[in-house]
């Protein structure tokens, strides 16, 4: 009998408190960024040096960007394994394949529907309703 293959640490993912620290502290260091930009705004406006235009449109465009490229990251996670990708596309095959052989299941004949005395027979949606 064969031993099964050892798991090698370096390859364990990261958990998910170490992946949300780390995206915490990339997203309070971009905003930092940012807090920086709008000072360094203030301080080159009553500076007043040279190309002051280029230098203030750069802190905007930092201000503007910034908060936008710290949202996505802090929201990204880990790219998926293989074994992961695998485990999603079976469950969604598995789910297809359900759907399918409901759908082709003949449906159950619907009873007329007696009301005061007067027979309704079904339409539409009603004549069909799922097994």
């Amino acid at each position: 009998m064969k031993k099964p293959p050892s798991v090698v640490i370096t390859d364990a993912a990261r958990s998910p408190s170490d992946q949300l620290r780390s995206r915490e502290f990339r997203y309070v260091t971009m905003m930092s960024a940012r807090v920086g930009c709008l000072i360094l705004g203030g301080v080159l406006a009553s500076l007043r040096p040279p190309w002051l235009p280029l230098w203030l449109t750069l802190c905007a465009a930092g201000m503007v960007f910034l908060p936008w490229a710290a949202v996505l990251i802090a929201n990204d996670r880990a790219p998926k394994t293989k074994a992961e990708r695998a485990a999603d596309a079976a469950a969604r095959e598995h789910q297809r394949q359900e759907t399918l052989a409901g759908l082709s299941a003949t449906p159950e004949p619907v009873a007329p529907i007696v009301i005061d005395a007067e027979v309704v027979e079904p339409t539409g949606a009603e004549r069909h309703r799922p097994a």
